[in-house]
């Protein structure tokens, strides 16, 4: 069939205008590999900044945009024990924006038939991000707090969920709000609108518990409003600068209240971690998703040959939900 995949050949300021949908073939699998049929492959901020040449790691020009996404084993080559019609999660950072791979069969990891491929699509990045900010730093027991800042992000939404599931309550910090609903719809316990005096309305809404979890995206002041609201002791993990600002975490916070402040990055993990612990994690994940346990909000799906209107979309400040590419049949015309 005709292929279609999202490439680009310079980076620039405004993400839709340097990529486009190209034709292109692939030769059959060789031996190891398979060839794959991509089902859904979204479009993170991470994707969007690495087109404007932003992200902390960025691949060399020419370059397919996206780093994950689900797919459907459509030939195997020799000595591959994934059958045909096998579902897979894609390898991170493979280039997962088109409509089919080449890929080798030791780096895809097997999917469950059950479960929306739209909503497996988004597995690889922000659930094991959630999971680990959640579970990586302060041992939490059942009934404990979690208070984190960009509740309404993608990872935001896992992390409430992830929390819920564990028998965790959550202090979500939103920047507007119009923020505050949705992420009251998604079982957050608590939601507040970020700003003066967060710590005493943090205590006031916990009844006077102090978490000793912080989870921060945005950087700048709002660190230090999480940092205040901690538990003397407590951690804060940052894990991106929204604000495009250092963690400006007061001296007294550090030296008199004894807050820790640390930082997460998933590529790390997926360097350090071992196999078998990666692919535990994935199936937790991915069996949270088939029984709709985790869920993420989805604002619109477009073809591959949509790529502009979808990157200008996922661009797009206030949105209310993700942006996925769905390979269809206007991209094998």
């Amino acid at each position: 069939p005709p292929m279609l995949q999202a490439r680009y050949h310079r980076r620039g300021p405004v993400p839709q205008d340097v990529i486009a949908a190209e034709a292109f073939s692939l030769p059959p699998p060789g031996a190891g590999q398979v060839l794959v049929e991509v089902l859904a492959a979204p479009i993170n901020p991470s994707d969007v900044l690495t087109l404007t040449g932003d992200y902390g790691s960025l691949p060399p020009l020419p370059a397919i945009g996206g780093n994950e996404g689900v797919g459907r084993v459509v030939e195997a080559g020799e000595g591959v024990t994934l059958a045909p019609g096998q579902r897979v999660l894609l390898p991170v950072g493979s280039g997962t924006w088109t409509t089919h791979q080449l890929a080798d069969a030791r780096a895809l990891v097997p999917l469950p038939s059950e479960g929306d491929a739209v909503q497996l699509s988004m597995l690889a990045v922000n659930p094991p991000t959630a999971a680990l900010l959640l579970r990586g730093f302060v041992d939490l027991a059942p009934g404990e707090w979690v208070l984190q800042n960009a509740a309404n992000s993608a990872v935001g939404g896992y992390l409430v969920q992830l929390a819920r599931a564990a028998g965790l309550r959550t202090v979500n910090v939103v920047r507007r709000a119009e923020a505050v609903e949705a992420v009251r719809e998604a079982g957050g316990d608590v939601v507040l609108v970020d700003g003066d005096d967060l710590a005493a309305r943090v205590q006031e809404a916990t009844g006077g518990a102090r978490p000793r979890l912080g989870v921060d995206a945005v950087g700048g002041a709002a660190s230090g409003r999480l940092a205040d609201a901690l538990a003397p002791g407590g951690t804060l993990v940052n894990y991106g600068a929204m604000s495009g600002e250092p963690c400006a975490v007061s001296a007294g916070a550090l030296v008199f209240r004894g807050i820790t402040v640390r930082g997460f990055w998933l590529a790390r993990w997926f360097r350090t971690a071992t196999p078998a612990v990666r692919t535990a994690l994935f199936a937790e994940l991915a069996a949270h998703v088939a029984s709709g346990t985790l869920h993420a909000r989805v604002q619109a799906t477009y073809p591959i040959a949509k790529i502009r209107e979808a990157v200008a979309a996922a661009a797009a400040g206030g949105r209310d939900g993700k942006i996925v590419l769905v390979p269809d049949e206007t991209d094998r015309a």
